[in-house]
């Protein structure tokens, strides 16, 4: 079959699976197969598809077709225009996170500075900022080994290994060093509301790396408070949040001596983004 016809079946079955975005999956999942650009199959849709290549999609289609998301099938994800490698051991980076990113490298652009990420997963937080901020240097902790070694992948592929370090840690026990900054994009989902995440989500990614506890702030509160004795005086503290958390997350913040230096919101209007400093740094 040509590429035409290969997409157009692979995007029915998925259809008939009930996956929204069936044409644009079937077009992703064929072109990371085939090691092409999405347009490259466009262009050239009455090109013959190999045999070896038409096996290793319908596999793969019938993984995404049970709900199997397609960064895990692909092995990677695009995040700040960079391909990062993923697994089921880390989250799917989201769009929502590039939000903090971009307030971050605004604030402390041409600083030389030292960073921690807690929760680093796929490292793509660290490894983003430490692109755009080409003096600084970071470390990345998570509690799974497992994640730890995709981030050191990454480190490694986006040439950054010189500057950022990656540990396995438990970040109630972790103490070395002083930080200028402190990012994190902790677990902030209460409990009683993962059942309502989609399949996808609820089957293969990481649920511990999304559950927040009753009221979703469990987590939250701990980096916040561990903060209080990692950060450099006059550091930063940036967390992503969840839907309508922002009240209670600036209300802990400010019991903690924290003074809000900027919130961003995702494009719903929801703030998803607080960063803040220990008052008095401006």
């Amino acid at each position: 079959m040509n590429l035409e016809t290969t997409i157009k079946k692979a995007s029915q079955i998925l259809k008939n699976n009930n996956i929204p975005s069936h044409e644009l999956d079937a077009q992703v999942i064929l072109s990371s197969i085939m090691g092409i650009e999405k347009e490259y199959l466009i262009i050239n849709n009455e090109m013959y598809v190999p045999e070896i290549i038409s096996k290793k999609y319908n596999v793969a289609i019938e993984r995404r077709s049970k709900g199997e998301p397609v960064a895990y099938i692909t092995g990677k994800k695009e995040f700040w225009s960079k391909d990062f490698l993923v697994s089921g051991a880390t989250l799917v980076p989201r769009p929502e996170t590039e939000i903090l990113i971009y307030k971050v490298v605004n604030l402390l652009k041409r600083r030389k500075i030292n960073i921690l990420d807690i929760g680093t997963g796929s490292g793509c937080i660290l490894l983003s900022i430490l692109k755009e901020l080409k003096f600084s240097i970071g470390t990345g902790i998570d509690i799974s080994s497992k994640a730890i070694k995709i981030a050191k992948i990454n480190a490694r592929n986006f040439d950054l290994l010189n500057r950022s370090k990656f540990k396995v840690f438990d970040f109630n026990k972790f103490f070395l060093g002083k930080y200028d900054l402190i990012v994190s994009n902790p677990p902030y989902i209460p409990s009683k509301d993962i059942k309502n995440l989609s399949k996808d989500i609820i089957n293969y990614e990481p649920l511990f790396a999304l559950d927040g506890g009753i009221d979703g702030l469990d987590l939250i509160k701990k980096v916040i408070y561990k903060s209080n004795h990692l950060l450099k005086r006059r550091g930063l503290l940036a967390l992503e949040i969840g839907y309508n958390q922002y009240r209670k997350v600036f209300s802990i913040l400010r019991n903690n001596g924290y003074k809000e230096v900027s919130k961003e919101c995702d494009y719903n209007g929801n703030v998803r983004c607080i960063i803040s400093t220990k008052v008095g740094f401006f």
